[in-house]
């Protein structure tokens, strides 16, 4: 919209979509919009109010972006869920990624349904204080693909925000797909008279992802939404020396494994070697990465998640990263950046008051 409610396209002297003679008046003859704005219903959304009684017990709203995709974005929300709940917070983890929802797996729970009740749609929980919701309890089968248009995504999201009943929470973590589209727009749209804290993004260190991350920093900032710091992930991959697997490349090109030789050798000719971590920039971060950028862009950088795959694994079997040592190169990373979030934003308010 140019202005308001007057579309692009439309002829001078509009009356505006939400006018009485939107679409009937002689500024409307010819219009592209005519018909639409003719027929389309007047005055405001009226289910906004609904959303705002049903969003009227979350007491914290925080989407997590990304540029682009692959970057660890749902990893993140999950982990931070996770987080969050062993905190003793009330949590609600909404995946409005309609097209490519990795949420149900990344919380372990594959193949569980969304109930109704007399009070709307059920959340499906996760150890007692995480609720979520995700198109992927609605598909019937982990193959089922999406392919649907912005408006039907944006009534999904709707009905997420309007029909589900998700009790008293601390915070509702959104997970989005990647870009500014259609679900950023509409979860901005919906959200915005109910207070939203803010957005963490999401992103890798090398430039094609930050490039997008610029961007996904302007789109915040043009729709009120405060940026609440970025998370640089997979930067550098780090991992136990002895987990590593060595390979010797032979003059044909072939890739032999060698990982047993050279664990005994460590073992026997260098035994303070096991110890060691190992880690290797996977990502080109020679322009500064992401903390250079957040410099440049004036918003909080809230640190650096190493590539650890033991971290992938924990996602991939759908558990938290704390609960034991098995990520003891990632967890500690996201804790310190779990811990910023909270104490920057004032959330450390409610750890108080809730003792």
């Amino acid at each position: 919209m140019a202005n308001g409610d007057i579309p692009e396209d439309a002829n001078g002297h509009c009356p505006g979509t939400q006018s009485d003679s939107a679409g009937k008046s002689d500024a409307c003859q010819g219009c592209p919009n005519q018909e639409a704005c003719a027929t389309a219903p007047k005055g405001p959304d009226p289910d906004l109010v609904v959303i705002a009684e049903r969003m009227a017990n979350v007491k914290h709203k925080i989407f997590v972006l990304s540029g682009k995709g692959g970057v660890g974005k749902s990893t993140f929300s999950a982990q931070l869920s996770f987080a969050l709940a062993a905190m003793d917070f009330q949590i609600g983890l909404l995946d409005i990624d309609i097209c490519g929802p990795s949420i149900p797996k990344m919380l372990g729970l594959e193949g569980q349904g969304i109930r109704e009740n007399n009070l709307g749609w059920s959340p499906v929980y996760v150890d007692g204080n995480i609720r979520v919701i995700s198109i992927g309890f609605l598909l019937p089968g982990p193959d089922e693909a999406v392919v649907w248009r912005g408006p039907r995504k944006t009534g999904l999201i709707k009905n997420f925000l309007k029909d589900v009943y998700w009790n008293e929470l601390d915070f509702l973590v959104v997970d989005t797909p990647p870009g500014t589209s259609d679900e950023q727009i509409s979860i901005v749209q919906f959200l915005g008279a109910t207070g939203i804290d803010g957005a963490i993004i999401v992103t890798t260190p090398q430039q094609v992802s930050l490039i997008d991350v610029r961007k996904e920093i302007t789109f915040c900032k043009n729709v009120g939404v405060k940026v609440l710091g970025v998370v640089e992930n997979m930067s550098g991959l780090c991992q136990p020396l002895m987990d590593f697997k060595f390979m010797r490349m032979t003059e044909t090109g072939e890739h032999t494994d060698i990982s047993e030789w050279v664990r005994e050798y460590l073992r026997e000719k260098a035994p303070v070697l096991q110890n060691l971590i190992a880690c290797s920039e996977v990502f080109d971060s020679s322009s500064g990465g992401a903390e250079k950028m957040c410099r440049e862009m004036d918003v909080p950088f809230l640190g650096k998640v190493p590539l650890d795959p033991q971290l992938c694994k924990a996602a991939e079997e759908g558990r938290s990263c704390f609960i034991d040592n098995k990520c003891q190169l990632s967890a500690p990373a996201l804790k310190t950046i779990i811990e910023k979030l909270i104490e920057n934003n004032g959330f450390s308010r409610m750890l108080v008051d809730s003792a």
